[in-house]
């Protein structure tokens, strides 16, 4: 999935170094909200963040017109999440090798980008990651337990080296909005929306939180020189935006389809009627439903793709075969998963009135929402 994303370097500009919360945590709230308390590691920012906020009654759907793929059934996008910030600290150099496939992301070739606490076991190396040259991206949680830094393509090849990467992306905290980070294609964040280790299990119940997706953009993604190829909550598309997207396609892709759309399976659509095969491609349906998923990244050929978690403490792709028995990331067109998969995505739709004032649509949110979180100490 190969990733360039210098264009992103442009709107970081815009954004100081230290972190930033543009939605803090409400006061009150006069929808109700979930019982008890979460864990902010696992559960991170604010009520009201994107990520957190589900389709409200308001939402106008317009129906994204994905198109089947052709070249695998289904493939993620790892994130990579650490947060451990009583580890003891690594350093992040520069290494320029970047979306290369003849090149190495292991070597430091440059400055020092920054000292993060990461664990010395944790290793991110070609052999181990999905993908050629995977997006990569990190998101650390810093030793002041508050501020996430994110950067890309991070590699930790060696214990005994330094760790590489090279292009920084905002700082946030973990308690506030939670928009921006490490996906160049959009500039949105490499935690938020991740589906974690621990969900997605017979046991773990419903998806609560919006998720993150990536479409092969040559086919499904619009551009024009008024949109640029990009809505709110992202801030950037890919840099090669005006010749890449829609360029595959006979016809315009849906206008409401750009970079940073969020997609939903629509509030009056029965999901049992759509007649899936296996249980765990219907609990993501609900998920997509309740909260929807926002498009953050570009697969580059022709197949769908989810933002997962890998860190010190695991990938979620392995967890998910040990407890399903079949791959999430299954190469083939036509089995119970890969059918499911075509189920929902082609079934997908933009909220198109989703912003800054009317998060999911707007109204009376379809779940509660999240629950206060404890803060760290």
């Amino acid at each position: 999935m190969k990733k360039i994303v210098l264009y992103i370097l442009l709107s970081t500009i815009l954004f100081s170094c230290k972190a930033t919360s543009v939605i803090e945590e409400p006061t009150e709230n006069i929808y109700p909200v979930e019982s008890g308390t979460r864990n902010i590691l696992k559960w991170p920012f604010a009520q009201n963040s994107i990520w957190n906020m589900p389709i409200g009654e308001n939402a106008i759907y317009v129906p994204a017109k994905i198109e089947k793929v052709t070249k695998a059934g289904m493939t993620v996008d790892e994130d990579y999440l650490v947060l451990s910030p009583d580890s003891p600290l690594v350093d992040i150099y520069e290494n320029f090798a970047g979306w290369s496939m003849t090149k190495s992301r292991c070597e430091a070739e440059g400055k020092l980008l920054f000292s993060a606490p990461i664990p010395k076991s944790f290793r991110v190396s070609k052999g181990l990651w999905k993908g050629d040259v995977p997006n990569s991206g990190l998101a650390v949680l810093m030793a002041d337990k508050t501020t996430i830094r994110q950067t890309q393509p991070f590699a930790f090849c060696d214990p005994n080296k330094p760790a590489t990467s090279q292009y920084m992306f905002p700082n946030q905290s973990i308690y506030g909005a939670g928009i921006l980070g490490a996906h160049g294609g959009s500039g949105m964040s490499a935690i938020g929306g991740t589906l974690r280790c621990g969900e997605l299990t017979p046991t773990s119940g419903a998806i609560r939180h919006a998720m993150k997706i990536n479409l092969y953009c040559a086919l499904n993604v619009y551009y024009d020189d008024e949109t640029k190829g990009y809505r709110w909550p992202a801030v950037v598309a890919d840099y090669n935006a005006k010749t890449l997207y829609g360029s595959v396609r006979s016809t315009k892709p849906e206008k409401a389809l750009r970079m940073g759309a969020l997609l939903a399976l629509p509030a009056k659509m029965n999901l049992d009627s759509l007649g899936f095969e296996t249980v765990p491609a219907r609990v993501l349906a609900e998920a997509f439903q309740n909260y929807g998923a926002y498009l953050v990244d570009d697969t580059a050929w022709n197949v769908y793709a989810i933002e997962t978690e890998w860190s010190p403490e695991g990938r979620f792709v392995d967890d998910f075969k040990k407890n399903w028995g079949f791959s999430f990331t299954d190469g083939l067109n036509n089995t119970p998963w890969t059918r499911d998969m075509e189920r929902i995505y082609l079934n997908l739709h933009v909220v198109d009135n989703n912003s800054l004032t009317s998060i999911g649509g707007g109204g009376k949110p379809r779940m509660p929402l999240a629950p206060l979180y404890e803060k760290l100490k």
